[in-house]
């Protein structure tokens, strides 16, 4: 009797991971749901008009440049002609015009002169480009698909003061910074301007609660005013930083944590120090002279983690101390941080709803349904906890 043939095995349909928040480039969940929002790209400052630079954002690569008339333009990174690297070409009035051969480029990526071809076919060519707008100091893109939203505003941060914007580059993956909890700032930024403000002593109260922005955290210290911090969704950081040494305000944090590839990220900050007049020069000046001691943050973060150095071992006087504590302590929880071994506690409810919200966001965009539209509101309050 001849042997029944097995019947063929079929394959389960991969399912998806609602939970990968790390993995971001073009066409992944994580990356598609990033491209859905603005986000900053570079300092305003760093770019001059008639100025053209590579560009490593999001897992890929583009061609920003400042026209002669200042308007930020965003396309991609070579040209379709032979492939040159269009950020070493010429920017010629607003548009770009290609080193190789002369093909060049408007903002929005369409050609439009082809300078050594007897019958040009510029209108067949075209190239991705992309919406940019230029707010509170930073060059923001949609990288997305379809029309883009209204760039989102944050009245609070056109006030009044010194408005202080700057970006630093982590080596690990964007979410290991995202995911950060505010209970941290009481253990890693121990002997820190944070610490010596008043953020000493753990809190005996945590919890967390959705928003419209994302989510708000909150924590209280025995018999001290509540503090509270916002996850906006989502890679935005919103909270009151530690006093300016001026005048002892504490100051306006935003941030964007925002990938170059899923190794490394780059952190778009904005700082409203709340000073103006004669102290707000005061200010300037010795920002100006501590500006050179955020050079040496990675390079001292990595040698504490190789062993060489203690974090207690490191001057103040010298670099920004926490800076290095925050690079330590995440990157020091790996590259990308393998979460399935994790063992959460109570401390971790901040943490727990932040990421429910990204998986259910995630969820209901694999399955095509609505994305919860996030939205600032003016009732929004960063507090520091310090009476």
């Amino acid at each position: 009797m001849a042997a029944k043939k097995a019947k063929p095995r079929t394959r389960r349909a991969a399912r998806k991971d609602y939970t990968d928040f790390a993995h971001t480039g073009p066409g992944t969940l994580a990356g598609r749901f990033l491209r859905s929002f603005w986000q900053p790209v570079y300092l305003a400052s760093d770019i001059k008009p008639g100025f053209a630079k590579p560009l490593h954002i999001m897992n890929d690569r583009f061609t920003l440049y400042r026209g002669q008339g200042g308007k930020p333009h965003l396309i991609d990174f070579r040209c379709p002609h032979r492939g040159e690297q269009l950020s070493v070409g010429w920017v010629v009035e607003d548009n770009l015009q290609c080193l190789y051969h002369g093909w060049t480029f408007d903002g929005t990526g369409q050609c439009v002169d082809q300078p050594a071809e007897p019958k040009p076919f510029c209108h067949k060519v075209k190239i991705k480009g992309y919406p940019t707008e230029e707010y509170l100091g930073l060059i923001f893109a949609y990288l997305g698909e379809g029309e883009a939203p209204p760039l989102p505003r944050y009245p609070h941060f056109e006030g009044e003061g010194v408005l202080q914007v700057d970006t630093y580059t982590r080596d690990c993956n964007y979410f290991n910074n995202l995911d950060n909890d505010p209970v941290h700032v009481y253990f890693v930024h121990r002997n820190s301007p944070f610490d010596r403000a008043g953020l000493d002593t753990i809190p005996d109260r945590i919890w967390a609660e959705e928003c419209p922005f994302g989510a708000t955290f909150y924590t209280q210290m025995p018999g001290r005013p509540v503090r509270s911090v916002q996850r906006g969704m989502p890679n935005i950081i919103h909270f009151k930083g530690s006093p300016n040494p001026v005048n002892g305000t504490w100051t306006d944090h935003l941030s964007w944590r925002v990938p170059i590839d899923d190794a490394t990220h780059a952190s778009f900050n904005i700082n409203l120090v709340h000073v103006t007049g004669e102290a707000a020069e005061k200010y300037r000046r010795r920002q100006a002279e501590d500006a050179a001691k955020k050079q040496r943050v990675r390079e001292l973060a990595q040698a504490v983690l190789r062993g060489e150095l203690r974090i207690a071992d490191i001057d103040e006087n010298e670099v920004n101390i926490v800076n290095v504590q925050d690079e330590v302590s995440q990157a020091g929880q790996g590259v990308i941080a393998d979460r399935s071994n994790e063992r959460l506690g109570h401390t971790d409810v901040p943490v727990i709803l932040f990421r429910k919200l990204w998986e259910r966001e995630l969820r209901a965009l694999a399955e095509g349904k609505p994305l919860r539209r996030w939205h600032w509101t003016e009732e929004l309050v960063a507090t520091s906890g310090v009476a």
